[in-house]
C-alpha cells in the first residue's frame, strides 16, 4: 500500500487546496478528511470523517496515517471568544497530533503563523506560539510548521481588512523584497503546494518554515517531485 494521509481543516482557504492535491496526486493511495460537516465531494481516496472535535479522543483508531496535514484555524470573529479561539487554535492541533501519532503517524505539518511566540502580548501570535511549543514535545520522527505571512485566495467569508491588504500586495509586490521579503503575502495555493512537497521530501527532526522559505520550497521543489 501506499502512503496514507489525514487531513484537518479541509474545507479552509488553504486546506481546499491542499486535499485537492492529495487527491488527484499519486504520492498517496488513501486520504481521510477530518470534518465536523460534510464536504460533499467523492473521491474514491477519500475517507470522511465527522467528528465532535471536543471528543476527538472517540475516533482515535480512525486516525491512523503516515502524514498528518493540519490546516486548522479560525479568527475571533469566527469563534466569538478567545477561550473558543484557543481551543481551536491550540487545543484541537495538539490533541489530533496526540491521537495521530499513537496510532503510527511519523510526520505532522502544521500551519502555524508569522510572528508565533508564546510570549507575545498579541493573542493570535502567542496561541501560535503556545500550539508550536506543544508539537515540538511530541516525538514525532518529522515536524514541519509553516509561517505564512497574509494569505491570498479567495476565502467564503468576506473578510474587508484582508480583501484590501490583498490587493495592496498584488499591486505593490516589489515594495516586499529584501530584508521585508518575509511580509510579503502569499498565495494560499502556494502554502498547500509546499505543504504537499514537504511530506515528499520528509525532512527529518523539526523544521520551521518563514514565509519566503515557503514560497522558495514550493518554487524549487515543484520543478524536482511534481505532485502529480
Amino acid at each position: 500500500m501506499g502512503k496514507r494521509a489525514l487531513i484537518v481543516g479541509g474545507s479552509g482557504l488553504v486546506g481546499c487546496k491542499l486535499l485537492d492535491m492529495l487527491l488527484e496526486g499519486r504520492h498517496y493511495d488513501a486520504v481521510t478528511a477530518v470534518v465536523r460537516a460534510p464536504l460533499h465531494l467523492k473521491h474514491p481516496k477519500l475517507t470522511e470523517l465527522i467528528v465532535n472535535f471536543d471528543q476527538l479522543e472517540q475516533y482515535e483508531q480512525q486516525f491512523s496515517a503516515d502524514d498528518v496535514f493540519c490546516c486548522l484555524g479560525t479568527t475571533i470573529k469566527q469563534a466569538k471568544t478567545q477561550q473558543a479561539m484557543y481551543r481551536i487554535d491550540v487545543e484541537y492541533p495538539l490533541t489530533i497530533a496526540r491521537l495521530a501519532l499513537q496510532q503510527g503517524a511519523r510526520h505532522f505539518l502544521f500551519i502555524s503563523a508569522m510572528g508565533a511566540n508564546p510570549a507575545s502580548r498579541i493573542f493570535y501570535s502567542r496561541i501560535k506560539g503556545i500550539a508550536e511549543g506543544g508539537l515540538r514535545q511530541m516525538p514525532y520522527n518529522s515536524l514541519s510548521i509553516l509561517r505564512p505571512s497574509l494569505l491570498l485566495g479567495d476565502r467564503r467569508e468576506f473578510r474587508l481588512a484582508e480583501r484590501w491588504a490583498g490587493a495592496f500586495f498584488r499591486a505593490l509586490p516589489f515594495l516586499f523584497a529584501g530584508p521585508l521579503k518575509k511580509y510579503r503575502a502569499i498565495e494560499a495555493e502556494t502554502v498547500a503546494r509546499a505543504m504537499y512537497l514537504m511530506a515528499i521530501d520528509n525532512p527529518q527532526g523539526t523544521t520551521v518554515y518563514s514565509s519566503w522559505q515557503i514560497e522558495q520550497y514550493a518554487a524549487e521543489q515543484k520543478a524536482t517531485v511534481p505532485w502529480r
